[in-house]
């Protein structure tokens, strides 16, 4: 079955290049020039995953990831000529899983895209490993099968990034993941720029997670090395 990949930008040469790659690797490829014609597409066709530019028309990419995020768990990817950390920050924030700063080289892009495809397909339907259906700990419940978390019964949303993560974390409570661990993909591929990432989905793991994120119950920062999630009260 063949990923259909939107791209929602509006520099004829940056949409002209990634489809070709995009398509030469196998994807369905949708394109829109400004946020809103990608925001009619989104809802008109399927699509397994958005490159979205920050700076477009009509509706920027801030506002589409918004709205897509409300509508669907697909992974999201923002494609920026700004790097900085404040508006790498803001798009993790609203809840996409990666980022990449332009120029960037689109081999790149696609092993980008091919990496969060996996991630997020994994954690799915497509995976047909049997594993436990419900790792709890204290108050937190992931429903793996469901693919639903939960805080004293409570549903709490998560991007598909923040659920591996966790997932990862749950499933071994009380070891030390580095942060390459993390974000690493079943093929063990990791990016330079992740490093930075990651410490950002964990701020946000905290924040959904945490009564208080600044003093955490459950995910611990291991200084030089990394994270583990227990039950600090238990």
């Amino acid at each position: 079955m063949k990923r259909t990949i939107l791209i929602a930008e509006d520099d004829g040469d940056i949409v002209n290049l990634l489809s070709l790659y995009l398509k030469n690797s196998g994807y369905e490829v949708l394109t829109a020039s400004d946020g809103l014609a990608a925001w009619g597409l989104f809802n008109r066709e399927h699509v397994d995953l958005a490159l979205l530019d920050v700076m477009m028309p009509r509706m920027d990419g801030w506002e589409l990831a918004r709205k897509i995020r409300g509508a669907s768990n697909i992974p999201i990817i923002f494609l920026s000529a700004r790097d900085q950390d404040y508006d790498r920050i803001m798009g993790l924030q609203l809840g996409a899983d990666d980022y990449l700063t332009k120029p960037f080289n689109p081999m790149e892009a696609v092993a980008r895209v091919q990496s969060n495809l996996r991630r997020f397909y994994e954690l799915g339907a497509a995976d047909t490993r049997r594993e436990q259906a419900a790792l709890r700990l204290g108050e937190l419940c992931l429903d793996t099968e469901g693919m639903i978390f939960t805080k004293n019964g409570k549903s709490i949303s998560l991007t598909p990034t923040e659920y591996r993560i966790l997932k990862k974390l749950m499933s071994s409570p009380g070891r030390v993941f580095t942060k390459a661990q993390l974000y690493e993909g079943n093929d063990g591929e990791f990016l330079e720029s992740d490093d930075k990432t990651i410490m950002v989905h964990i701020s946000k793991l905290r924040e959904k997670l945490e009564d208080d994120p600044r003093n955490p119950r459950y995910i611990k920062t291991i200084r030089g090395i990394g994270y583990k999630i227990e039950d600090k009260e238990a």
